[in-house]
């Protein structure tokens, strides 16, 4: 049928073993499908809210916090926990408190590169900056910082 030296052999196979790891790469780095919609999925029960969806990996899904957060005292897997923050933006949030100091407010948490105004109003009944006795959520504290060197 094809009349292919063995030079010409070697080159298909060659090209055909790098398609084949590139199919299996891709086929590798594809997330799972999903699960369908609880109305679609079989013997799912009506009226009944679904639990915490689990995390990518089986992993349980992290609790939510109990109560406000403090941003002086957190640690990066408490702030970890807090809806729409990360690790990434957990460790921005300790690092600007490590360069900073204290937050006096909450409202400091706007300076912090990552948190806008949407992503702040969200977080702002969930943390607190305690400061003098201070520890109610959402506490904007007015305290003067020693001048910088």
């Amino acid at each position: 049928m094809f009349d292919l030296t063995p030079g010409e052999r070697r080159g298909a196979l060659l090209l055909l073993t790098i398609v084949l790891i590139g199919a299996v790469w891709d086929l590798a780095r594809t997330d799972p499908p999903m699960a369908p919609p609880l109305r679609e999925r079989p013997g799912a029960l009506a009226g009944i809210p679904p639990g915490p969806a689990p995390a990518p990996g089986g992993a349980e899904p992290s609790p939510a916090p109990a109560g406000p957060v403090d941003l002086n005292t957190a640690t990066p897997s408490q702030l970890d926990a807090l809806p729409g923050i990360g690790p990434v933006l957990a460790a921005r949030i300790v690092e600007h408190r490590r360069s900073h100091g204290p937050f006096a407010g909450v409202d400091e948490l706007l300076a912090v590169r990552g948190i806008g105004p949407r992503s702040f109003e969200r977080l702002r009944p969930l943390v607190t900056a305690a400061r003098a006795g201070r520890t109610r959520a959402g506490d904007s504290l007015q305290i003067a910082r020693p001048p910088s060197r």
